[in-house]
């Protein structure tokens, strides 16, 4: 159960030490790199500067965004920029992506996308063609999606999980009260929900994943709920982290929680049944996705050596990772 601890306020010049990270580096990191720049591929990680990059790079693991680089939704958290791409879409993004997996020896990939209103099914057609490109490309390549709400319309949903991916993810974001201020106005929280519930439905074996921001002035009975709330329609996987605000023009931080304080939620996410849970400030939704995944596949082959690994990983990086 969640103590009353108190949490940091947000001061956003100044940072919580738990918050504090090395740049990425390393030899691996910057071969991979030059391979990208050769081909003209770019990454979500790289995009977004992310901290676990080095990381998740070199244990095969990164996430593209397809669709291009303008979406035609306005959230107050996110750093992509909003617009009409009016139809736009690139005619060789599938094999581009493809390009990328093998060109970064990817055995985990997770492939994004921004929202895409214009379009008569919300991209999820081309969605469709990226997993095609890279199951062809890299049939060994476990890929998760982590996909857009289509406005709730079922047959864009389905047409993404028959392509096939191994993991359908769609993020809640925040608690139901802070959705009308955290969100679009056209990415509701129940519809969300249905989305993950109708995923499920489709395939009741394939793993359904969501995540959560934490920071932005919800209470730990909400937190609670949304948690509730995820597995009620099903989702197995989650991951909590805090927010941090992208620019001054983004919401602010209300508060930064500490590391503790995530490893008290995952206690509650895991006595919900989730199958895994990774909760802590630097987690992302699709941060060591591979692991996520594939320790659920390993459990099969060998519980006891996965049970030692993910307790292992959990210690080292200071993560309420959970085997369930």
């Amino acid at each position: 159960m969640v103590t009353q601890r108190t949490a940091v306020k947000a001061k956003p010049e100044r940072k919580p030490d738990w918050l504090r990270v090395k740049l990425p580096g390393g030899d691996k990191l910057h071969e991979i790199k030059a391979r990208l720049r050769d081909k003209k591929l770019f990454t979500v990680c790289e995009e977004a500067r992310c901290p676990n990059m080095g990381e998740c790079w070199n244990e095969g693991t990164a996430t593209i965004m397809i669709l291009g680089d303008t979406c035609t939704r306005g959230c107050r958290f996110c750093a992509v920029s909003s617009g009409n791409p009016k139809g736009w879409l690139d005619p060789v993004e599938p094999d581009k992506c493809a390009e990328t997996v093998v060109a970064m020896d990817l055995n985990y990939v997770v492939v994004t996308c921004v929202d895409r209103d214009d379009l008569p099914d919300g991209g999820a057609s081309q969605f469709g063609k990226v997993i095609h490109a890279i199951q062809k490309a890299k049939p060994t390549c476990l890929i998760e999606v982590l996909a857009s709400d289509y406005r709730g319309n079922q047959d864009s949903i389905t047409t993404v999980v028959e392509a096939g991916p191994d993991v359908f993810a769609h993020n809640l974001e925040t608690v139901r009260r802070l959705t009308p201020k955290v969100r679009d106005p056209r990415a509701s929280y129940d519809q969300s929900l249905e989305v993950l519930r109708f995923a499920k439905s489709l395939d009741p074996r394939r793993i359904t994943k969501s995540s959560l921001m934490l920071g932005l002035g919800e209470s730990r009975e909400e937190i609670r709920q949304t948690l509730k709330d995820m597995r009620e329609v099903g989702v197995d996987v989650v991951t909590l982290g805090q927010y941090l605000q992208p620019s001054g023009k983004h919401l602010n931080v209300v508060e930064y929680l500490s590391p503790e304080i995530f490893d008290e939620y995952a206690e509650e996410a895991k006595g919900l049944g989730f199958l895994y849970v990774a909760s802590g400030p630097l987690v992302r939704s699709s941060y060591r996705a591979g692991e996520y995944f594939l320790a659920n596949h390993l459990a099969k082959e060998n519980a006891y050596q996965l049970r030692n690994d993910v307790h292992s990983v959990a210690s080292e990086k200071g993560l309420g990772f959970l085997e369930v």
